[in-house]
């Protein structure tokens, strides 16, 4: 790989990372609602579950949703109406304070799971592997490995901005008034994500 192509596909990782989406919206929303350290393992999922999806895409999984433009179709369905589902939990959520206490940040495994239904992330990496993956250029699988390897390093400085951002503003939303004002807009904004993402 060449410098230049290094250097593009760096920006390109730390770009399409730390642009707004539906992982980082509840990042911010889960920073807020539940603290940094609550939320880490949600952003180790996110992480994470990018590379196991870029990994499938570099292994001919993009190929496949190409071959197949149905199952294409029915991922961005699922992935829509599970966003939706998320921006309805996040909207109507409490403060833990009134009693909520079954409340939680998503865990590692759903967080990761999660790349499989998320629109931005099908996007993401199938941007990156038709760009960045070359035939001459070795093994699929491996430039897959290497380009989620970029992408992680890129990925979780992101990730953290978003999350520290929102455990930040945690101490300014103490009031339920405030914090149940902010989560209806995160809920609000997920949903738009969607549009904005699949429109």
């Amino acid at each position: 790989m060449s410098f230049e192509i290094f250097v593009a596909l760096v920006v390109f990782a730390a770009v399409t990372s730390v642009t707004p989406g539906p992982n980082n919206l509840m990042l911010l929303a889960s920073g807020v609602n539940f603290g940094f350290r609550r939320t880490v393992p949600h952003m180790a999922g996110v992480s994470i579950g990018f590379v196991v999806l870029l990994l499938a895409v570099g292994a001919g999984m993009g190929s496949l949703l190409t071959t197949l433009p149905w199952l294409y179709t029915a991922l961005k369905i699922a992935g829509g109406l599970y966003l939706l589902y998320l921006a309805w939990k996040i909207a109507t959520s409490t403060t833990l304070e009134e009693g909520e206490a079954a409340a939680r940040p998503m865990s590692f495994l759903a967080a990761a799971a999660f790349q499989w239904v998320n629109p931005k992330s099908w996007l993401v990496t199938a941007s990156a592997a038709g760009t960045f993956l070359h035939a001459d250029a070795g093994r699929p699988l491996g430039q897959a490995a290497a380009l989620g390897g970029l992408f992680v390093i890129a990925a979780l400085p992101a990730c953290f901005v978003w999350l520290a951002f929102g455990a930040g503003v945690h101490r300014v939303l103490k009031s339920p008034g405030r914090l149940r004002t902010f989560n209806v807009t995160m809920g609000v904004l997920l949903a738009l994500s969607i549009v904005l993402i699949t429109g």
